[in-house]
């Protein structure tokens, strides 16, 4: 699966995952009881935090999914989002969480944000994985955080490197030279 040149460093491991995810679980249940819930999952990173989170909430949901993009195949962010997959689910007068996988420069999410307000839910609040604090070039508020992370390029619990490294169960920084092109 995963060769052990590929791996620079383990940041967050499987089990603190575990952990922090049933925690964010039961402070959204408390949060959202008798509330009509939409999680909106940000494709295709946020999918494994989602589906985990999901099942440690107790309120009834629905899910819909929106995709867009402002990486590509580059270890950062353009600043360029793209909407590729809209919502199905109206969300007007209904409660909103928005799932991201990681808030980098806050561009991406404002903007997303603000596509989002415009359909008028009752309540949009947001919901991150990982929180890159030191590189927020827009201030948007986070009202779940699982981890905040140093100004690394992370990969693994969904997020990828050119669509790889979604799978692995843990947060990990890549070999640089697998960017780099010197480590096929």
């Amino acid at each position: 699966m995963l060769k052990k040149d590929e791996v620079d460093e383990i940041l967050i491991k499987e089990e603190e995952i575990k952990r922090k995810i049933q925690e964010l679980g039961e402070q959204i249940s408390k949060d959202y009881q008798g509330k009509d819930l939409v999680l909106i999952g940000v494709l295709r990173g946020a999918v494994i935090f989602m589906s985990d989170l999901a099942r440690a909430i107790s309120v009834p949901m629905i899910f819909d999914f929106i995709a867009i993009s402002s990486y590509g195949a580059s270890t950062e962010s353009s600043g360029v989002v793209r909407i590729l997959k809209d919502l199905d689910e109206t969300i007007e007068n209904k409660d909103v969480l928005v799932v991201e996988d990681i808030v980098d420069t806050g561009l991406t999410l404002d903007y997303l944000i603000r596509i989002l307000i415009s359909r008028k839910p009752a309540s949009l609040k947001v919901c991150t994985f990982l929180n890159k604090k030191s590189r927020r070039k827009v201030k948007v508020k986070i009202d779940y955080s699982g981890f905040d992370i140093p100004n690394k390029f992370v990969v693994g619990y969904g997020l990828d490197y050119a669509g790889k490294f979604r799978n692995v169960p843990y947060v990990f920084t890549l070999n640089p030279k697998i960017y780099q092109g010197e480590l096929k």
